[in-house]
C-alpha cells in the first residue's frame, strides 16, 4: 500500500490517496462557506479544514469496503464526515483555555487564540450539530441505519465516551493511577470515536452483531494503541500540536516508561490485527492500513 503512487500519466492512483481527497472535498462541500465576517462558520472550517491525518473517517470507509459495502458512496462518505467533523470539534474544545490550554494545533494557532474563546465554543457547538444533520441527511442509506449511527455517535461524545475522558484527563490525570485507570480514561478520551467509526461502517453494511463485536475490540484496542503513539510523541516538535503537554499527568509513557510503553502498544496492535481479520474475512486492507501507518509512525518515534 504505497500512498502517492502514480500512473503513466503523472496522476495519483492510490485508493488510500484517492479516498484521503474525496473526503477533504466533501468536508468542503459540507461546511459553510462564509464571509470573512461570519466568525463562527469561519472558525468551523478552520478547525475543520486545516490537513489532519483523517485516520477515523478513513477507517469508516475502509472498514465499510472490507465489509462489502456496495450501496451509495455518497451516504457513506458522508458517515465519515460526520465522525472527522465531531473530531475536529473535540479537538477545538480540548485545546480551550479552561481545558488544555493549547496554543498550536495542526501547526496552527489553536480555534480560540485565532478567533477568542466565545466563537471557538459556539464553532464546537455548530460542529455537533452539523455532524448529526449530515448523518440524517445521508443518501442511499435507510432510516433505520441512520437512526442507528445517530445512537453510536451520541455515545461516543458524551458521559460515556469524550466528555467522560475529557473530564477524568482534568480531574484525575496528575493524581496516581492504576493501569487500568489510565487504560479507562484513554478508552474514553480515544476508543469511543474509533468505536463509532467502525459501528458506523458495520452499520450501513448490515453487518451481523457478531461482526460489530468484533469492530467493538478492535476500537478498543486501536485507540489504546494511538493513545500510547500519542503519548510516546508528547516530546516531539514533529507532530503539529505543543509539545510536553503531558508533564505531570500519569500517562502510561510517565509511569512505566518508554519501553514498555511501546510494548504496550505493539501487543493492542496484535489485537487490532486479529479482530480485524475476524470481522473483515475477504478483504484485509484495513488491517494493512494500519499495519503499515502504525510501522511509519514508531519508526518516526525511534
Amino acid at each position: 500500500m504505497s500512498i502517492g503512487s502514480k500512473n503513466s500519466e503523472g496522476r495519483v492512483t492510490d485508493p488510500i490517496t484517492l479516498t484521503l481527497s474525496a473526503i477533504e472535498q466533501r468536508l468542503d462541500q459540507l461546511l459553510p462557506n462564509p464571509s470573512e465576517r461570519e466568525k463562527v462558520s469561519l472558525a468551523m472550517r478552520e478547525g475543520t479544514l486545516t490537513p489532519g491525518k483523517r485516520i477515523r473517517p478513513l477507517l469508516l470507509l475502509l472498514t465499510a469496503q472490507d465489509l462489502g459495502y456496495q450501496s451509495s458512496q455518497q451516504g457513506l462518505l458522508d458517515f465519515a464526515c460526520a465522525i472527522e467533523i465531531v473530531h475536529a470539534a473535540s479537538l477545538i474544545m480540548d485545546d480551550m483555555p479552561c481545558m488544555d490550554n493549547a496554543l498550536v494545533r495542526r501547526s496552527q494557532p489553536t480555534v480560540h487564540r485565532k478567533f477568542g474563546e466565545a466563537v471557538a465554543l459556539l464553532a464546537v457547538v455548530a460542529l455537533v450539530s452539523k455532524a448529526f444533520q449530515i448523518i440524517s441527511q445521508a443518501e442511499g442509506i435507510s432510516d433505520s441505519a441512520k437512526n442507528l449511527a445517530v445512537a453510536e455517535l451520541s455515545h461516543a461524545i458524551g458521559v460515556q465516551g469524550l466528555v467522560e475522558g475529557q473530564y477524568q484527563d482534568l480531574s484525575e490525570g496528575e493524581n496516581p493511577r492504576s493501569p487500568e485507570a489510565i487504560a479507562l480514561t484513554n478508552h474514553y478520551k480515544t476508543s469511543t470515536l474509533f468505536c463509532a467509526a467502525l459501528q458506523m461502517a458495520a452499520i450501513a453494511v448490515g453487518a451481523s452483531e457478531a461482526t460489530r463485536d468484533q469492530l467493538r475490540h478492535c476500537s478498543f484496542n486501536l485507540g489504546q494503541a494511538f493513545q500510547l503513539l500519542d503519548d510516546l510523541s508528547d516530546d516531539s516538535l514533529l507532530t503539529g500540536k505543543d509539545p510536553h503537554q503531558d508533564l505531570g499527568k500519569s500517562t502510561w509513557v510517565n509511569v512505566f516508561g518508554a519501553r514498555k510503553s511501546e510494548k504496550q502498544l505493539r501487543d493492542h496492535l496484535g489485537y487490532v490485527s486479529l479482530h480485524f481479520s475476524q470481522a473483515c474475512q475477504h478483504s484485509r486492507q484495513t488491517q494493512q492500513f494500519v499495519e503499515q501507518w502504525f510501522a511509519q509512525k514508531l519508526a518516526a518515534v525511534g
